[in-house]
């Protein structure tokens, strides 16, 4: 990326975020202190992590288009503003890796991020391929975690990894997959294996995850990270033209997109989620769902089956 392009995004950065205002990153009015985000705790350290995070499959997959580049880095600014700290993305997904590398080299936020990528390849010497360029396009020399994606070529994968973590160049390992596939792999690997992240779908209309996934990883102590937690828009569409229910306020519940988070991070083995988005306001409302009480377990059983009678 030229300086060019970098002066540019930082000039467009700061018009948006003067059009945003102060409420829209959350500040806190004067005097007064800012709520923190719940954090939970990585079982394999004692690194606490936001329960909301970002995900970039198909959002950040822009290419040289400097407009919706900066329109991006307010998507940033927002997730930061408001506590986030951890971005999942990939190889697989597109420039989402190159835009992300651009973007945080001009933040001031880059010292407080918890990266995550994968790997999905075959052969170790693929994989060393692929993982190094991951760090190149993501200018970092330390990854906080590579996780073996959808499992491929996992025992080779899982050497290396293991073998970067001891060299310092990653600090997790973890395994994922997606739209329920390959519960009992994952779980095999969970079992057998020393990885400290699992990343699986997991949403209040899909909970298959917990009836293996979830205690699993609450029973061997695995960090969970949540990926498809409005199944692509499909929740969304369910809930078009209704009003939430009065009794959301009890748990500090303000629109659908956080009735839905919140239903996933309360899980008491959900460490974060990762919701995907493109737009600052969609965002704000994301993060949101970290914040104020969390429904306790007859609120959730209130919450999916309300759901399921919609």
């Amino acid at each position: 990326m030229s300086t060019a392009d970098i002066n540019l995004i930082r000039r467009q950065l700061m018009k948006i975020l003067g059009l945003m205002g102060a409420s829209m990153l959350g500040s806190p009015l004067s005097g007064q202190a800012a709520p923190a985000m719940l954090k939970k705790k990585i079982p394999s350290s004692d690194e606490y992590i936001p329960v909301i995070g970002m995900g970039s499959s198909r959002t950040f997959d822009v290419g040289s288009d400097e407009t919706v580049r900066a329109r991006l880095a307010s998507v940033l600014q927002v997730f930061f503003g408001r506590g986030g700290r951890v971005i999942d993305t990939s190889p697989m997904y597109g420039s989402s890796e190159q835009i992300l590398g651009d973007l945080l080299s001009v933040s001031s936020n880059k010292e407080s991020l918890f990266m995550a990528t994968k790997v999905w390849t075959e052969g170790r010497d693929e994989g060393i391929a692929q993982m190094q360029a991951s760090m190149r396009l993501l200018n970092t020399p330390v990854i906080d975690l590579i996780q073996i994606h959808n499992l491929l070529d996992w025992e080779v994968q899982m050497e290396t990894l293991s073998e970067w973590k001891q060299q310092g160049l990653i600090r997790y390992i973890g395994i994922t997959t997606h739209r329920g596939f390959n519960h009992e792999q994952i779980a095999f690997v969970m079992n057998n294996f020393p990885v400290d992240f699992v990343q699986f779908s997991y949403s209040i209309s899909n909970r298959e995850a917990e009836q293996l996934i979830l205690p699993l990883a609450a029973d061997r102590g695995i960090a969970t990270m949540v990926n498809r937690p409005f199944q692509r828009g499909d929740l969304f569409q369910r809930v078009k033209g209704r009003e939430l229910p009065a009794w959301v306020e009890d748990f500090d519940c303000s629109n659908w997109g956080q009735f839905f988070l919140k239903y996933v991070i309360s899980h008491p083995a959900v460490t974060c989620t990762i919701p995907a988005t493109s737009k600052a306001h969609h965002m704000q409302d994301n993060m949101g769902a970290g914040y104020g009480r969390m429904p306790n377990e007859q609120q959730r059983q209130k919450m999916y089956e309300y759901f399921d009678s919609l």
